[in-house]
């Protein structure tokens, strides 16, 4: 599939501030354009991006309910209640339920966590886990990640004399259940004025809270950034305002001085001793840790990332990697599968969604699958399986399309769902598929734009070799962590040359080019990879030029760091 490249040029008054913030930093002219593409649009707005201070984390007791939290937790301390901290079994959840239970574990030992399976319990709040709280003498669960439609299960908890405080990020109903506190800065009522925490985000802000009301030094919460770190990058939430301050100090905790349970994950990955990065996380902390809620057990994680045994964490760590492979396996299978059926499938090509389901493929591995699906045919697709008698599954869309809109459309159909533009889960009973699977389309088809079923690549700046200095990287590096609402910049460099015929194809089957290429700027020679690129290596060994996008990268070999370019799309010069 072809992309679409995207120019992304300023507004006049951008240009205003461009000038200003030129001026002011004495900075190159291309680096000043991207501050302002990410709303950086004056000094002092570029000296808090460059500079993230934890002082400016905004109080907790914003948050709407956030003192009625607090008050029942400080109740339930005092009066030696039995907690039990509740979350989901994905990376954000588990996060969030480990923080939450170790930062309270020094107040308390009437505390316990508890993971639902996914395939028994299913996502959110379980009426088997409300039964076990009740069971087992628990007078308060707080529930992480998950609770803002759980408004029955509120409910029936209430009856047994069970509260609940719902810690959530999720967009709620009009209705919200009715716990003793729902802390959803996303609440229509709700004016705390960053919106985009993660899950683990909001557990970290109520530890915060309490922290801050019962005079705790916040050097005792200090250290938990790392799990909020590995939240953020992995639940795909911007990394902006709030969340830019919590990952930046979260990587710094994560590298120099993470929890014994990472440090084990960090040791597999072979990641040790390596400044960390939100890709590190994205591409090799998070789906192990995600492994464990796929394919065996949330609760497993949950034990590790809240260990103090080196020895423990090793052996998890281990089985959490073996977990890793296995599902690997699995996924890829169920992907190859769902394109098999999808290319026989020859009302696809009219359609603008996926719905596509199958009764035998594991309901762990679904999410992964639809975004697979996603990135290929670039349509909003649904993966569904069976699982305790319904159809559930996973949900992914493209750039720019509100996907919960469209199941929102359908909720008359559905047993349950929950998510946000780009994510979602659902369940329904098995009678409703194909009505459900008509309607969705119909939304899709009424409601998408045309340049949404395209891929697209935004580029930020259009630039020569020369302007690519060791300065110029040097600052570019300080951008970082990025992340979505400050994504790593993509720029453009039209008409570049081989450099005397020294790129070439890599790879076990060829397929990757390795590039040294000039342009006529300056001598500069910027070396690069392209994956699965090489069919361009003719057009490039018969000395024709080609426009390139890429990101910049920090390549180490020997000791040596250097410069790379990391191809995105290429095209050949007109």
């Amino acid at each position: 599939m072809i992309n679409q490249w995207i120019f992304n040029a300023l507004t006049p008054e951008q240009e205003e501030n461009q000038a200003q913030i030129t001026e002011a930093l004495g900075v190159s002219p291309i680096l000043t354009k991207l501050l302002v593409q990410r709303g950086i649009n004056t000094f002092e707005d570029a000296k808090k991006f460059f500079r993230p201070d934890l002082n400016d984390l905004h109080d907790p007791f914003l948050i709407k309910d956030m003192d009625k939290a607090v008050e029942r937790l400080n109740k339930a301390l005092s009066k030696k209640e039995k907690i039990l901290i509740y979350g989901d079994y994905d990376v954000d959840g588990t996060t969030a339920v480990a923080l939450v239970y170790m930062f309270l574990s020094r107040f308390t030992n009437a505390i316990e966590f508890y993971i639902p399976d996914r395939y028994t319990e299913g996502y959110g709040i379980s009426y088997k886990a409300i039964d076990f709280a009740n069971e087992n003498g628990f007078s308060l669960i707080i529930a992480l990640d998950c609770g803002i439609k759980a408004i029955d299960k509120v409910a029936y908890a209430k009856e047994a004399g069970i509260d609940f405080i719902i810690c959530d990020h999720h967009t709620p109903d009009a209705t919200l259940p009715a716990a003793v506190a729902v802390l959803d800065s996303k609440r229509e009522d709700c004016t705390y004025p960053y919106k985009h925490l993660s899950g683990c985000g909001v557990g970290f802000k109520l530890m915060q809270a309490f922290a801050q009301n019962n005079g705790i030094d916040f050097a005792l919460l200090k250290p938990s950034l790392d799990l909020v770190a590995v939240s953020i990058a992995c639940d795909i939430v911007p990394i902006a305002g709030e969340n830019r301050i919590l990952a930046y100090y979260g990587l710094k905790q994560l590298s120099e001085s993470p929890s014994v349970g990472l440090k084990g994950i960090i040791d597999v990955c072979k990641l040790s001793g390596k400044e960390l990065s939100i890709s590190d996380i994205v591409f090799k902390i998070g789906p192990r840790i995600n492994a464990s809620g796929r394919m065996q057990s949330g609760y497993e994680v949950v034990e590790l990332l809240t260990s103090h045994d080196v020895a423990f964490a090793k052996e998890k760590s281990a089985c959490i990697n073996d977990y890793n492979d296995a599902r690997r396996d699995i996924d890829k299978r169920t992907t190859d599968e769902a394109k098999t059926v999808l290319v026989n499938d020859e009302d696809l090509k009219n359609r603008r969604s996926i719905v596509i389901y199958n009764a035998e493929w594991s309901k762990g591995i679904v999410g992964i699958v639809a975004s697979r699906l996603c990135e290929e045919y670039y349509k909003p697709t649904i993966v569904l399986t069976k699982a305790n008698g319904f159809i559930s599954g996973s949900a992914r869309s493209v750039q720019g399309f509100d996907l919960y809109s469209a199941i929102d459309s359908c909720r008359d159909l559905l047993e349950n769902f929950g998510g946000h533009m780009y994510a979602a889960g659902l369940t329904m009973k098995e009678e409703n598929l194909d009505e459900f699977t008509r309607r969705f389309e119909e939304f899709v088809a009424q409601n998408i734009l045309e340049n949404q079923l395209v891929p697209q690549i935004e580029i930020d700046a259009e630039v020569k070799f020369s302007d690519l200095t060791p300065k110029f990287f040097r600052i570019l590096k300080q951008f970082s962590p990025f992340g979505p609402g400050n994504m790593k910049p993509v720029f453009c460099t039209r008409r570049v040359f081989d450099y005397e015929g020294n790129s070439r194809p890599v790879g076990k089957d060829q397929e990757h080019l390795k590039l040294e290429l000039v342009d006529s700027s300056c001598e500069n020679v910027m070396s690069g990879i392209a994956f699965r690129m090489s069919d361009y290596n003719e057009h490039l060994k018969a000395l024709n030029p080609l426009d390139i996008c890429y990101t910049l990268e920090e390549n180490t070999f020997n000791g040596n760091n250097s410069m790379q370019l990391m191809i995105r799309d290429i095209q050949l010069s007109k």
